[in-house]
């Protein structure tokens, strides 16, 4: 879902949903902030359907407000847009912060749906939420999903080190675990007994015929290690029977880790946009898949490009007060997928950019470090693609002015 900001008539009730995972609290409210119903309802379509109904049946003109955009409230959500009801969206932190302004202590699911209508009735800030792109919707999915494979990864290989340590710490510190071959050869062998007893020249055809680039190289490192090491650990059969098993799971992750990445830059082919973010240098198929999951490819959420460097956290926030002005400060909130996008692609760009190179240069120049630079570049650039997509057009290289002789 996207926030969208703009101009809408006044409603006359308020309908404030505390979100839950298997229950909401619903609370309508009038202009005076008076309460006309609350009711606690199980997150099924049937008894969202008929809240809806009962609300509408208060006032056909309703502003709804929940404080959660995706999990527990999608089906909320889906409903309300399939009866084209607006809503808005108020983040749980704002919620809880403004909870303490109201009278009492006390925290129910009631009173949190209260304050969320409440909020909606008083301010005219908020973004209305509106149906997210297929294909955007598809990317976040897709990307979501290998953020979590390449966590478990990372976890499974930690694991594996771990293990191996504690048996062999030879071969654990000869070897890179993230690559294929390794992971490879310890789904055959483990011990330095069975490293030893395979030889150089079998191990060497062993870990060809399975398909690994530089076996002789890998081999050797193997049985150098092996021959290091001539004592058998304490527990050591079990633990190469887990170190295997380990090794199987990486190899497993990586090869599903392929399949998302392919999945994912063909469902970014067909995005509309699709040649437009990724003329921009620096920005591969990988990294416009993730800013297009963050802000949905299309730049009327934002409005403008300032807006846009915001949400991306790269915008600093004023922070002033009495006779102190000029203060400028990291922001709290933003998007931390998106500035993670926005960082990388302009790192990226150094290599190929040469615009992208002599603006970093120019900073550095000024007295600002590594990342003070390339926060002002990743800034240059929101402005930048921001037009490209508004505009619908590529990004063309602006050739160097020079002086006519």
């Amino acid at each position: 879902m996207n926030n969208e900001l703009a101009e809408v008539p006044v409603p006359r009730i308020w309908a404030g949903v505390d979100i839950g995972k298997e229950h909401h609290h619903c609370v309508a409210i009038n202009a005076q902030g008076e309460r006309l119903l609350s009711r606690r309802v199980a997150n099924d379509e049937a008894v969202l359907l008929d809240l809806l109904a009962d609300v509408l049946a208060l006032d056909g003109d309703v502003l709804w407000a929940v404080d959660l955009n995706h999990g527990g409230a999608a089906l909320l959500i889906g409903l309300l847009l399939a009866h084209d009801q607006p809503m808005v969206y108020i983040t749980g932190l704002a919620v809880h912060r403004a909870s303490g302004t109201y009278r009492g202590e006390g925290k129910t699911d009631a009173k949190d749906a209260f304050v969320i209508a409440d909020q909606a009735r008083m301010r005219r800030d908020l973004g209305l939420l509106r149906p997210g792109d297929e294909i955007a919707v598809d990317l976040r999915t897709l990307t979501t999903r290998r953020v979590d494979l390449v966590c478990d990864r990372t976890r499974a290989i930690n694991r594996l080190r771990a293990h191996l340590l504690e048996i062999f710490p030879a071969l654990e510190r000869a070897l890179d675990l993230t690559n294929k071959g390794p992971a490879v050869l310890l789904t055959g062998y483990q011990t330095p007994a069975a490293i030893r007893r395979m030889g150089a020249r079998r191990l060497e055809t062993w870990l060809r015929a399975r398909g690994v680039h530089g076996a002789a190289a890998l081999a050797r490192t193997a049985i150098d290690a092996a021959q290091a090491q001539r004592t058998s650990l304490p527990g050591e059969k079990l633990a190469a029977i887990v170190v295997a098993r380990l090794a199987k799971g990486v190899m497993a992750l990586d090869e599903e880790i392929a399949e998302t990445e392919t999945l994912i830059e063909a469902r970014f082919r067909e995005h509309p946009h699709a040649e437009v973010i990724q003329s921009l240098p620096g920005m591969g198929p990988r990294l416009s898949a993730e800013f297009i999951a963050a802000t949905g490819g299309e730049m009327d959420a934002f409005g403008t490009a300032d807006r846009l460097a915001a949400f991306a956290g790269l915008a600093p926030a004023p922070r002033d007060s009495g006779k102190v002005s000029g203060n400028l400060r990291r922001p709290r909130r933003f998007n931390r997928g998106l500035l993670r996008v926005s960082y990388l692609s302009a790192l990226a760009s150094l290599k190929c950019c040469p615009a992208s190179k002599a603006y970093y240069q120019r900073k550095r120049s000024e007295g600002k470090g590594h990342k003070q630079a390339l926060l002002a570049l990743a800034r240059r650039r929101a402005n930048v693609l921001w037009a490209m997509i508004r505009d619908g057009a590529c990004y063309q290289a602006t050739p160097p002015v020079t002086a006519a002789a």
